[in-house]
């Protein structure tokens, strides 16, 4: 990782600053050692994946190349209606970037996409970056299998620079305030404390940044036949009770909204509070 990327790293044990040493990254404060293999950071520790997470990730790892596809073709047929390219237009619009504007003294404005998965937002993001503006995208995700596929779409990638770690939803690696958009899509319902993760994306966010959350949930605006139940069902096999977890939004957060954006997708959005005075 170069040293622009590393300056925005923090141990997520104590949030100490990391400097590199030969094929690891050590923290200054706490002493703690974070391997970095094939390019990829890992900035977690395999004892804090349980339950639904190691899960998970056993799935995505087991098919990481199959994953858009399936999502591409057979999410619409599952829904009996819509397509990909609504769904995710549909919370592109959330995370606005066509609202950034250029930091003083031209530093990179910072998106972080938490689960980027195969990288299939790569695109839209780079499609909705105003033209003239500088950023960097980071990604990261719990499934090194999914890491993977995403460094294979970066061989050919030409867009804004792309750092990518494998790191846990429940404690960041990154700086208090750090990014200009935070997002996630499609695993919040399984992640095994969504009033963390949601705590930890607010965290990182600058005062004021559009945040926005999305996953599986009924729409309760529509009537669904038993096979739209059926497919949902399946879809969500490992959470009890699918749906927008308002309820676990941490205090002070603002401007929220919630929006079903397909038959079985919700988006959160909500920003980060304001600074304090």
């Amino acid at each position: 990782m170069n040293d622009a990327g590393l300056a925005q790293l923090v141990c997520p044990t104590c949030r100490g600053r990391l400097a590199q040493n030969g094929g690891s990254l050590d923290c200054r404060q706490c002493r703690a050692s974070w391997a970095v293999e094939a390019g990829l950071p890992r900035l977690y520790r395999e004892s804090t994946v349980r339950g639904t997470d190691r899960l998970m990730r056993v799935f995505y790892d087991g098919l990481p190349s199959l994953h858009d596809p399936l999502t591409r073709h057979l999410l619409p047929l599952l829904e009996a209606g819509g397509s990909e390219a609504a769904l995710r237009d549909g919370y592109m619009k959330r995370i606005d970037l066509a609202a950034l504007a250029p930091r003083a003294g031209g530093l990179p404005l910072r998106i972080l996409e938490i689960g980027v998965g195969a990288g299939a937002n790569l695109p839209l993001l780079q499609r909705d970056l105003p033209r003239g503006i500088a950023a960097a995208i980071w990604g990261l995700d719990l499934s090194v299998g999914m890491l993977r596929q995403c460094q294979r779409r970066l061989r050919t990638w030409t867009g804004a620079p792309v750092h990518l770690l494998a790191g846990d939803a429940h404690a960041l690696p990154f700086a208090d305030g750090a990014f200009d958009r935070v997002f996630h899509v499609g695993a919040m319902g399984s992640f095994r404390d969504g009033r963390r993760v949601l705590a930890e994306m607010t965290r990182v966010a600058a005062p004021g940044t559009p945040i926005v959350v999305v996953d599986e949930q009924l729409d309760p605006g529509r009537a669904h036949r038993l096979h739209h139940r059926a497919a949902f069902r399946l879809l969500t096999f490992y959470d009890p009770s699918p749906h927008c977890p308002v309820e676990l939004l941490p205090p002070g957060v603002t401007d929220v909204l919630e929006e079903a954006i397909s038959r079985f997708y919700y988006c959160l959005s909500f920003r980060a509070p304001p600074p304090t005075r």
